[in-house]
């Protein structure tokens, strides 16, 4: 079987070439989601839960993206060409080919969701090491004065 050293491409994989949802899977999804696990340790999970064990799988899936993505949201779902299309977005108010959205498919509703969700996941990933608030800068010896005149 085809393996990444990348989970997030692996489980991508995995969904590309699955026939249904199933709890399987969704356990896989959760298994890579920091903050969703954060929020089972402090018991704010439980719709989660519920709506998988009722085989809800396109609630849960809508559920895990609002909670493990804070800041995407659901631009679009399409039914095209025998494939449902998910589209998630940080900005769903710009006009469409001005965004910058995150699109996956699959024939199955709940993976295609899911695969949009691990997409917007890489790139969340992909921006981190990059994205500092403070920029680093050298420690400089302490006798250096500042010889600007602020008056």
């Amino acid at each position: 079987m085809w393996r990444d050293n990348n989970p997030l491409k692996f489980l991508a994989h995995r969904l590309r070439n699955a026939a249904s949802a199933d709890a399987g899977i969704f356990a896989s999804v959760l298994d890579i989601c920091p903050r969703i696990a954060t929020l089972r340790k402090a018991g704010k999970a439980g719709s989660i839960d519920r709506l998988l064990a009722n085989g809800a799988w396109t609630d849960a899936a809508l559920t895990m993206i609002a909670m493990e993505m804070p800041g995407w949201s659901v631009r679009r779902l399409v039914y095209e060409g025998e494939e449902w299309i998910c589209s998630l977005s940080r900005q769903p108010n710009l006009p469409l080919n001005v965004d910058d959205t995150v699109d996956a498919g699959h024939a199955t509703l709940a993976l295609a969701i899911l695969s949009a969700l691990l997409e917007a996941r890489a790139r969340a990933d992909a921006c981190l090491p990059h994205a500092r608030t403070v920029p680093q800068v050298e420690a400089r010896p302490e006798n250096v004065l500042c010889s600007d005149n602020f008056a």
